[in-house]
């Protein structure tokens, strides 16, 4: 498969299902049900839900950046909320019908790592909400480098 590069500069080419597979093996139980397994976290359970830091959100089974925190709002939901994509190339859109309705399920484009969704109910400029689950996201603050991309 031929590499591919997002315009921020990262590899978002996706990932071998042995290579995920090996990154899953740090995951702790939690993690795996929402990341491998399209779960939820309970409204208002995240760890990251109030975290005011400035920073970079990255995936947490692949290291790649996903939101940045001068997009994420307090949405109301219990869930943090972001504006939009570090990179809209790092974020997959796929239809989701579960749950008796129709939704928007977004992923890491390299891993393919369930977030949460996207709503069309957010903030200017965008008017999206990522709506997304703490489990599936590590926070790095401004100043530090960013992982490599694992």
């Amino acid at each position: 498969m031929a590499a591919r590069t997002s315009d921020s500069g990262f590899d978002v080419t996706p990932l071998t299902a042995q290579r995920i597979a090996e990154l899953a093996r740090d995951l702790d139980p939690d993690e795996r049900r929402v990341i491998l397994a399209q779960g939820t976290e309970r409204p208002f359970c995240g760890t990251l839900l109030d975290n005011k830091k400035s920073g970079t959100y990255v995936c947490r089974l692949c290291a790649l950046p996903l939101f940045r925190s001068a997009t994420k709002f307090d949405s109301g939901t219990g869930w943090p909320s972001f504006w939009a994509p570090y990179d809209p190339a790092h974020v997959a859109r796929i239809e989701d019908r579960s749950h008796g309705m129709l939704r928007v399920e977004i992923r890491c484009a390299r891993c393919g790592g369930h977030l949460g969704h996207v709503f069309d109910d957010g903030p200017p400029p965008t008017r999206e909400r990522h709506c997304l689950n703490s489990a599936s996201l590590s926070f790095v603050d401004d100043g530090v480098a960013l992982p490599p991309l694992r």
